[in-house]
């Protein structure tokens, strides 16, 4: 685990000798059904036990409004983790879906309820635009359940291409917003 995380810093890869970066990467993590503290905490150990990734903190739990879907949807509890990690782009992305799927999600109606939702929201300073994902996540600058818990563990988190956290919390405001008393691991 670096200090600071930086592109530039290398990890070996043991079984090819091999170097790969380290990248500092956001995830943004939510559930709204079920047992959502479970849930979440679920996440949180299953992206810890993920090779190359090492979770560097993890931030208070925040209740929030749900955005778009179904009337009936119920609120979220949200986190966000700041990582490091060696993993490419595209095997992360595959182990956040693999991680949701592994907790019951149904990817069915956009914005329908749903037991978890792992969001990838940078990948170090990388700007990344594919038909399966857009980093930094496209909706991350305006959203205050990640602009939120971010800032708790970042004070000074810039989202590439949008510029300071702080700033940009200010500007979407906390409503809605509840930080809970509840601390993951």
């Amino acid at each position: 685990m670096t200090e600071t995380p930086s592109p530039h810093v290398i990890d070996a890869d043991t079984l090819s000798g091999g170097l790969k970066p380290i990248r500092q990467v956001i995830l943004s993590l939510g559930s709204n059904l079920g047992d959502r503290e479970a849930n979440l905490q679920g996440a949180i150990d299953a992206l810890r036990d993920t090779p190359d990734v090492v979770v560097v903190d993890v931030s208070p739990v925040y209740e929030t409004e749900p955005i778009g879907g179904p009337d009936e949807s119920g609120p979220y509890l949200n986190v966000v983790l700041l990582a490091d990690s060696t993993l490419g782009v595209d095997l992360l992305l595959e182990r956040a879906h693999a991680v949701e799927q592994a907790f019951g999600r149904e990817r069915s109606v956009p914005g329908a309820p749903r037991t978890l939702d792992v969001d990838l929201i940078t990948y170090g300073q990388k700007t990344i635009e594919t038909d399966e994902l857009t980093i930094p996540h496209p909706r991350a600058h305006e959203r205050a359940f990640v602009l939120a818990p971010w800032l708790d563990i970042e004070r000074d988190a810039v989202l590439p291409g949008h510029g300071p956290v702080a700033e940009l919390l200010a500007k979407v405001g906390t409503e809605g917003v509840t930080k809970l008393d509840i601390e993951l691991q």
